[in-house]
């Protein structure tokens, strides 16, 4: 069964055009670019001040980016466990109260609808983040099971509070007692407030979920702390690069939400997106499962792969061919990479291309310079190890910086 968000008699107004976020009001007072987008229907800020300084500021100090437009649902009941063990494809039975699980699931042709964290309380209690809404989903496939599935999306404010001096800020905050939180671990540090030591950005960090009614106290507590610690709000922009570096996918730009693909066979399955690791034959049946154990015996149709790029242009969006002639895929997300010196990107690409073919692949580069366009074919190389790996990460206790 499913519990629906409860409405008065009288409908509410509906809103024209982007909403606010809990703690819109504090950044429209740091905005100095002026440049917001729409995320989940809420205006989100893209950049605020400039990308760079808002890069480094990820990768020196300590930034705060907000994730309110998160989806967000409470999933409890006794059979909590079954039903989300039947949803996604890794085994959550070795998940235990405290801890984060990075999770896929997909349709019933194998194909990922949202990856997203899943956060334990217990094993009758969990709460699901992502980006695509799930509601239908998930009322859909808690049928038959004694759960409630509860839409916290508005309810629950959150921001990413990351960088190196981020448990600094924390400390400075009055929060020092999470020094041992581990990757990935989570723990209610005071009543209606939750912290997990988790994000996007292959740095150290961490998240902070509460009530929305006490999002700008939570934000101006933050934000005090952190004055002696470089503190500085960022937009999507600055968190994109730091992502790529980091070498996670994004929903939209290294798979499309298959709910959200108007063509068929626009999905792509855990296996082509390099996570076979995350899917567990074993546990027993889950969507997606006999079509992916089809694949498993075929091969992926593409492979998501890391790559080196030749030049310091980024790629963004350039086609990879083979021996200079044959189309084999195309880049997905490339930057040039500040930290590591690198131009780097993620790239889907046809198979047999980046699993048995892996040598002699160039990247058509298209550069505007002073209204010109110069083409350029530049070599790229396949690499497995991550584009930057930062040991304060997972240093626990954090070092203080």
């Amino acid at each position: 069964m499913a519990r629906l968000r409860k409405t008065s008699a009288t409908a509410p107004s509906v809103p024209r055009g982007l909403i606010d976020g809990p703690f819109h009001p504090r950044l429209q007072d740091l905005s100095l670019a002026r440049s917001w987008a729409g995320w989940a229907g809420v205006a989100s800020p893209l950049v605020l001040d400039t990308v760079e300084f808002e890069y480094f500021a990820i990768r020196n100090q300590a930034t705060l980016f907000d994730i309110s437009p998160m989806k967000k649902y409470r999933i409890a009941g006794p059979d909590a466990l079954a039903m989300l063990n039947r949803l996604v494809t890794r085994d959550l039975r070795t998940l235990r109260a405290g801890r984060v699980a990075y999770a896929m699931w997909c349709d019933e042709e194998g194909m990922v609808i949202d990856d997203g964290t899943l956060f334990c309380a217990g094993p009758d209690d969990y709460r699901l983040c992502c980006q695509e809404p799930m509601f239908g989903w998930l009322t859909d496939a808690a049928w038959g099971f004694d759960v409630t599935v509860e839409d916290e999306s508005d309810s629950i404010a959150a921001l990413s509070l990351q960088g190196p001096t981020a448990f600094s800020v924390l400390e400075a905050a009055g929060l020092g007692a999470l020094a041992d939180l581990r990757p990935f671990d989570w723990r209610e540090a005071e009543p209606g407030l939750a912290i997990s030591r988790t994000g996007f950005t292959g740095d150290l960090g961490y998240e902070l979920w509460g009530p929305r009614d006490r999002a700008l106290a939570l934000w101006d507590r933050l934000w005090e702390a952190g004055r002696d610690w470089g503190l500085r709000a960022i937009g999507s922009q600055a968190l994109d690069l730091a992502r790529i570096e980091a070498g996670f996918i994004a929903a939209g730009a290294e798979f499309q939400p298959v709910h959200a693909a108007m063509r068929l066979h626009r999905g792509r399955t855990p296996f082509e997106l390099g996570f076979a690791r995350m899917v567990d034959f074993d546990k027993g049946h889950f969507n997606g499962r006999r079509a992916l154990l089809r694949q498993r015996e075929t091969g992926p149709r593409t492979h998501l792969v890391r790559l080196d790029i030749g030049g310091f242009k980024p790629a963004q969006g350039a086609l990879i061919y083979h021996r200079k002639k044959t189309e084999a895929g195309f880049v997905t997300s490339g930057v040039w990479s500040p930290t590591a010196k690198r131009n780097i990107a993620l790239a889907e690409l046809k198979a047999p291309y980046g699993g048995r073919i892996t040598e002699n692949l160039w990247a058509e580069i298209y550069v505007q310079q002073e209204g010109r366009w110069d083409r350029r074919l530049v070599p790229v190389r396949i690499v497995t190890d991550p584009f930057l790996r930062n040991d304060r990460a997972r240093a626990t206790p954090p070092r203080p910086f």
